[in-house]
């Protein structure tokens, strides 16, 4: 099974929930993303990595 790597930026914080944008390709859909499934410390303007399943903060 092959995993890809995502990139994405927190564009607001809606309650339990995230909006993220993807940051490795042009799209301007956003993506709703359960905030326990991501670290608890992301904060408006975070960038994150998804790969195999899980959200990272990166610099």
């Amino acid at each position: 099974m092959i995993f890809e790597t995502w990139y994405y930026e927190v564009v607001s914080i809606d309650g339990d929930y995230a909006h993220l944008k993807r940051t490795d390709e042009e799209t301007e859909e956003l993506k709703l993303v359960a905030r326990a499934l991501l670290p608890p410390e992301i904060r408006e303007g975070s960038r994150l990595k998804y790969e195999m399943l899980q959200y990272e903060i990166v610099g």
